[in-house]
């Protein structure tokens, strides 16, 4: 059975009010919470963007059941390595062995904050190279590296769980599905591609989790909740390429002047309908992912939501 997860989106609420839909998305009986790692909201209608990890261990101390995961940091820019090593560690021993280290190679409009947003290439060797500290930090060893980016001269985790916080790593394509086989524990996608679930296979991860991510917007108006989509997720649709390296809520309000609201509809299930949402999630396990989160779009409408999905979502996701 697929495992049913709930964003916690930091762009789109505060950081009391995540920690009481966590509360919440638990009773409604989730499996699984995953948490965004933003600097800044993708649009100002969003209007929050609170520390991710403060808020996580809140979260974690705040829950008991729900399995805890970040989707996704980035450890290159904003962060060290070494330091999300610890970060991560630290929330497996405050979670009990709940949580997953979701790592990604980030977006310009988070990591610019602390400098330069470097090329492509060099953000893919960055990205290597801090897999190739926090896996070994994470699993106990004490580290001394020294690459073409990072220089951790000695490094070692004083608490951290027993059992090694899993990793997992977001892929798109074959160099990154290359990557979470050789040092991750599981992959992350927010497009239930199939072909991405059999590379991953193939490059060894046969058997180990596969996370993704379906945004819809529920509520009893389905044109409401067109306009709610439209107005806050209009970006999901610009692709990876485009939303890594566009700086600032300004620069998404710009590249998405012309998307219309029947535009994110197509992609975005809205409304009341619980089989349309239902059809959204299951592109997801027909794929073969193994875990999927729910992003309900809106942030003051969690609290319906999670009713809604605790009476009538769940019970039917639970029969996939």
């Amino acid at each position: 059975m697929v495992a049913v997860g709930y964003t916690l989106m930091t762009e789109q609420a505060g950081p009391k009010q995540l920690v009481d839909y966590a509360q919440r998305a638990e009773n409604a009986g989730f499996d699984l919470a995953v948490m965004s790692d933003h600097y800044y909201p993708w649009l100002k209608s969003q209007g929050h963007s609170p520390y991710a990890w403060s808020v996580l261990g809140a979260v974690a101390h705040a829950t008991s059941r729900m399995r805890l995961m970040t989707m996704v940091t980035c450890p290159t820019r904003r962060y060290h390595p070494a330091v999300v090593a610890q970060k991560a560690a630290t929330l497996g021993l405050l979670s009990d062995g709940r949580f997953t280290l979701g790592l990604g190679a980030g977006e310009n409009l988070n990591e610019h904050v602390v400098g330069a947003w470097p090329h492509v290439q060099q953000r893919h060797e960055m990205f290597e190279e801090a897999l190739q500290i926090i896996r070994p930090l994470l699993d106990g060893e004490t580290l001394t590296y020294s690459g073409d980016h990072y220089e951790v001269p000695e490094a070692y985790l004083w608490d951290r769980p027993e059992t090694p916080v899993p990793l997992a790593v977001a892929v798109s394509g074959p160099s990154s599905v290359d990557l979470a086989s050789e040092y991750a524990d599981a992959m992350i996608a927010t497009e239930p591609l199939a072909n991405l679930v059999d590379s991953y296979d193939r490059a060894g991860g046969a058997g180990k989790p596969r996370y993704g991510q379906v945004a819809i917007c529920y509520g009893p108006d389905e044109d409401e909740c067109r306009k709610i989509a439209h107005d806050q997720f209009r970006w999901f649709g610009l692709g990876w390429k485009v939303n890594a390296d566009l700086p600032a809520p300004a620069s998404f309000e710009a590249a998405t002047a012309y998307v219309r609201e029947d535009d994110v509809a197509q992609n975005i299930s809205c409304g009341p309908d619980t089989e349309a949402h239902v059809a959204a999630f299951k592109k997801y396990v027909d794929a073969g992912f193994t875990d999927v989160a729910i992003v309900q779009i809106g942030g003051d409408h969690q609290p319906r939501f999670l009713d809604w999905a605790r009476d009538e979502l769940l019970p039917r996701l639970r029969e996939l």
